[in-house]
């Protein structure tokens, strides 16, 4: 293919579409609507990521003030952890609405995330929310297919087409230069987002948060010009497929409902039939049947802890746990807390396995439906998607567990053993015990992780790509001029 060629086909469509008024003003509006939702996106991370801030210092601050107390009372008394929103989810909200944000830590057992704005909001919520990501995913790709539907096949109707091609202009270099020119008006649009997004992604309070989110934000645009011109290269080669603009408009329109309705509603249908996942009463009671199993580390006659004590006994060769050299009370719910957690984590795995596998089935339409690929891409990316948040669920628990064994280390090494009186004063520790335990910190999904997670949507948008090219080239024999 000629570059000269295909900047002159390029600047046709480019002057030729841009006469119409029409087309200025679904332009104008489809950048005030780009503007708008940045600015909603930003002010939202904003409250969200103070309110968070102010709720997770309240309860750093009521930790570090709890009296003195018994370590395991303190154990009880729990902790708070809130997730954090990522900067670049002013871009795209993702499953953000949908997924819970705070989650209370406490001994002995592992509580769900809640609070998600959708539980706390209007049903209005969940008929979805108005995101840079959504306009240039879903209503971009329409206005391309609108713009470019009779590229090709006004020019067959009304003999250019015929002309061009009597020229040298081969039928590849027609496709490709018009989908660039086509690219270009599009990227009016997508250049207001980035405009849009510059204030946000130059404040040094969003910078902060997170490792080089730059970075990730210039390869999330990459991605999403590569999607558009998928979009553009799609139009026009379906208008010189077409027999008539019509008949173009038509496809491309059905295609638009494929993409973006149908095949998405469709995917997770089916990822649920497969793979279908159990009631929470149903994993609640499997996992409380599992933790029955274990014991109980708060009866002193259960079988299993009965026979911890015996052997403990026998290896430092004494008669009662009152002779034994540390608090067995915090070693016996040291073991608990340990078996607990294996079981609930082993629960939580298979869990986890399953809904990763209706994810993959979703994933896996992306190689047929180019908006699923660049949807789950801008997700990972701006850390909204399911991954960012059992990230968050994984990193909550670990630090459950620690903080209720440092609990019961603390109870072994400075509780007594003596059985104390009724008058006299119940065992307590210092609380700068307990201030010297580290706050929560969520870490976000690194870039690599990301990619990791969501190679097939980035193998899927590739190959769309590819494949398109492909499909011109090998076509290019069996296009009709008239």
């Amino acid at each position: 293919m000629r570059l000269q060629i295909l900047k002159i086909l390029a600047k046709q469509v480019w002057v030729s579409t841009l006469k119409s008024t029409s087309v200025m003003g679904l332009i104008a509006l489809m950048g005030i609507l780009l503007a708008f939702s940045v600015r909603m996106g930003y002010t939202n991370l904003s409250y969200q990521q103070a309110l968070r801030s102010q709720y997770q210092r309240e309860v750093r601050e009521k930790w570090e003030n709890s009296p003195d107390k018994h370590p395991h009372r303190m154990a009880h008394y729990g902790y708070i952890a809130f997730r954090e929103k990522y900067p670049l989810s002013f871009f795209d909200s993702g499953m953000e609405s949908y997924t819970g944000n705070a989650v209370f830590l406490e001994a002995h057992r592992q509580n769900t995330v809640n609070f998600s704005e959708a539980s706390l909001s209007t049903g209005i919520l969940r008929l979805g929310e108005i995101s840079a990501a959504m306009v240039l995913q879903v209503l971009l790709p329409l206005l391309i297919f609108f713009w470019g539907f009779n590229f090709v096949a006004a020019d067959r109707e009304n003999g250019t087409l015929k002309l061009l091609l009597t020229q040298g202009v081969s039928w590849s270099e027609i496709i490709v230069g018009k989908a660039f020119g086509l690219f270009s008006i599009a990227f009016l649009v997508f250049v207001v987002a980035i405009v849009a997004s510059l204030p946000v992604l130059l404040n040094p309070e969003i910078l902060k948060t997170a490792d080089d989110p730059l970075s990730r934000f210039g390869i999330l645009l990459a991605f999403y010009a590569l999607y558009i011109f998928i979009c553009c290269l799609l139009a026009v080669l379906v208008s010189a497929l077409s027999a008539t603009s019509k008949s173009a408009l038509t496809q491309l329109i059905g295609f638009w409902l494929l993409f973006t309705i149908i095949l998405p509603r469709t995917a997770q249908a089916f990822g649920q039939f497969l793979c279908p996942t159990p009631s929470k009463v149903a994993f609640e009671t499997a996992l409380e049947a599992e933790l029955l199993k274990q014991g109980d580390s708060h009866n002193p006659n259960d079988v299993h802890y009965k026979a911890l004590k015996d052997s403990i006994l026998r290896v430092y060769k004494v008669d009662s746990v009152q002779q034994l050299p540390f608090n067995y009370s915090g070693f016996q719910m040291k073991e608990g807390e340990r078996l607990s957690a294996k079981v609930y984590n082993e629960q939580q795995r298979k869990l986890l396995n399953i809904y990763e596998k209706q994810q993959n089935v979703t994933r896996l339409t992306a190689f047929i439906n180019p908006f699923m690929a660049i949807k789950n891409l801008s997700m990972a990316l701006t850390g909204t998607d399911f991954a960012a948040y059992t990230d968050f669920q994984r990193q909550s628990e670990d630090y459950r567990y620690r903080l209720a064994q440092h609990m019961n280390d603390l109870q072994i090494k400075l509780i007594g053993n003596k059985k104390l009186g009724e008058k006299e004063k119940p065992y307590f520790i210092d609380k700068e015990n307990w201030r010297q335990f580290p706050d929560f910190k969520y870490q976000f999904l690194t870039t690599k992780t990301v990619f990791k997670n969501e190679k097939i949507s980035l193998f899927a948008l590739f190959g769309w790509f590819i494949g398109l090219l492909v499909l011109v080239k090998i076509r290019a024999k069996r296009f009709k001029a008239v």
